[in-house]
C-alpha cells in the first residue's frame, strides 16, 4: 500500500506542475517549441506508465477491475509477399498505320462526301476523276490512226512495187505501231476513273474537296487502321534500366476507366538531349476500335521488386520524436497477465500504393496490433477484439 501511496502522489505533483503553467510560459519560438513538445511527450509517457502500474496495483486489490484497463485493439498476422514498386509513365494511344489515299489519274474530283472520323472498307469506291478530256484524247488519237493506217497501206503497196525508199515505209508503219500503244495506254487510264480505298479504317485528315481539281498521286485524304495500335511514351532516362524489350508492362486508360498488358515492341536507340528521355512503343490490338489515337495512357513500368517481403499498410507505421519508425505487436503474457503492446523499431525501405516495406526488425511471423495501436505504449495490457 505504501508504494500505491508513493505513486499517486507522483501522478498528483505531475498534473499539478503541469496545470500551474500559464499558457504565456510556451516558447514562441519554433525551436523551443519543439523542445517543449519533446518535453511534454517524456512526461505524458511517464505519466502512462504510472497509470498503468497503478492499474496493476488496483487490480491485485480488485480482480474484477481487470478486464476495464485493458486497451481494445484489432491484430492482423504478417504474411510475406512480393513487394513491387510502379512508376506511371504518361503516353499516348497511336495508330500502327496511316495510310494515304489518292489517285492515279489527274482529273477534277467528283461524288467525293467523305468526312474526318467516317469509317471506310478498303476496295470501296469513295470518289471519280473526271475523265472527259480522257474519252476526246482517245477519239483522237483513233482519227490519227485511221490516217496513219491509210498513209501505211499506201506506202506499203509502193513498196511492195518498189516505189518509194525503205525508209518511207518503215516510219509508216511505225507510226501506226505507236499511236495503238497510245490507244491502249488512254484506254487503261479510263479504268482509273474510280478512287478506291487502300485500306479499311477511319478516315483521319480530308486534304481535297468535291469540284478541285486533283494531280496524280495527290493525297486526297488518309486512313488510320485502328485494328493495331501502340502506345508511345517519352521516358526519363533514369528507368533505362526498369524496361527491356518484349517486357509485359500493365497500361492504364484514365478516360476508358480501364486497364490492359501489352509487350514492349520497340525502345529508341537514342536519349532525346533536350529532355532526357527515350522512346517506348508498345503494340495493342484494338478489338472495338475503342483506342483513339492520341487518348492519354499511364504505363506502369516495374521500378522495384522484392521477392519474400514484409509489407505493412502505411498507417500502421508510427514515429517517436527522434523520427525512427516503429510498430506494435502482441506479446503473449504468462498465466494470468494477458497479452501486451510490444514497442518494436523497423528499418522501412521502398513504398508504394500504401504499403512499406520493412527491411528489418520483423521475421514476418509476428501479430500486428492495426486499431487503437496509436494511443498504446510500451508494455501495456490489451485485449484483442474478436469483430
Amino acid at each position: 500500500m505504501k508504494q500505491l501511496a508513493t505513486l499517486l502522489l507522483m501522478v498528483f505533483i505531475l498534473s499539478s506542475c503541469g496545470s500551474s503553467e500559464e499558457k504565456g510560459t510556451i516558447p514562441e519560438d519554433l525551436e523551443g517549441k519543439k523542445a517543449y513538445l519533446k518535453e511534454k511527450k517524456i512526461e505524458m509517457r511517464e505519466i502512462k506508465k504510472i497509470v498503468r502500474q497503478l492499474e496493476d496495483e488496483i487490480s491485485e486489490l480488485d480482480p474484477s477491475s481487470n478486464e476495464t484497463k485493458r486497451a481494445l485493439v484489432t491484430t492482423q498476422t504478417l504474411i510475406r509477399k512480393n513487394f513491387t514498386r510502379y512508376v506511371a509513365i504518361q503516353g499516348s494511344v497511336q495508330a500502327e498505320n496511316t495510310i494515304k489515299s489518292s489517285s492515279e489519274l489527274g482529273g477534277r474530283l467528283q461524288g467525293f462526301s467523305l468526312k474526318e472520323g467516317d469509317y471506310v472498307k478498303k476496295g470501296q469506291v469513295i470518289g471519280k476523276v473526271d475523265v472527259e478530256q480522257v474519252r476526246k484524247s482517245i477519239s483522237e488519237l483513233q482519227t490519227r490512226l485511221s490516217l496513219a493506217e491509210d498513209v501505211f497501206a499506201r506506202q506499203k503497196r509502193l513498196w511492195d512495187q518498189k516505189i518509194g525508199t525503205e525508209i518511207q515505209f518503215l516510219q509508216a508503219k511505225n507510226n501506226v505501231e505507236a499511236l495503238k500503244k497510245s490507244i491502249e495506254t488512254v484506254k487503261y487510264q479510263l479504268t482509273k476513273e474510280n478512287i478506291y480505298s487502300p485500306a479499311s479504317g477511319m478516315v483521319n485528315m480530308v486534304f481535297s474537296k468535291n469540284g478541285e481539281v486533283i494531280g496524280p498521286g495527290t493525297p486526297i485524304f488518309d486512313i488510320l487502321n485502328l485494328n493495331q495500335v501502340k502506345v508511345v511514351a517519352a521516358v526519363p532516362e533514369i528507368y533505362i534500366r526498369a524496361i527491356r524489350k518484349g517486357e509485359v508492362v500493365k497500361i492504364q486508360f484514365p478516360a476508358l476507366d480501364t486497364e490492359r498488358t501489352g509487350r514492349v515492341s520497340l525502345i529508341g536507340s537514342q536519349i532525346n538531349p533536350n529532355n532526357r528521355t527515350f522512346k517506348v512503343e508498345i503494340a495493342l490490338s484494338n478489338p472495338g476500335n475503342k483506342l483513339l489515337p492520341n487518348l492519354l495512357t499511364s504505363i506502369l513500368v516495374k521500378d522495384y521488386y522484392a521477392p519474400n517481403a514484409i509489407t505493412l499498410r502505411d498507417e500502421l507505421i508510427q514515429q517517436d520524436v527522434s523520427g525512427r519508425s516503429y510498430v506494435y505487436i502482441v506479446q503473449k503474457g504468462a498465466g494470468e497477465a494477458g497479452d501486451i503492446a510490444k514497442k518494436t523499431y523497423i528499418e522501412i525501405g521502398e513504398s508504394y500504393d500504401g504499403e512499406t516495406e520493412v527491411k528489418t526488425g520483423l521475421s514476418g511471423n509476428e501479430t500486428i496490433i492495426v486499431e487503437g495501436g496509436r494511443g498504446l505504449v510500451e508494455d501495456e495490457a490489451i485485449k484483442i477484439s474478436q469483430k
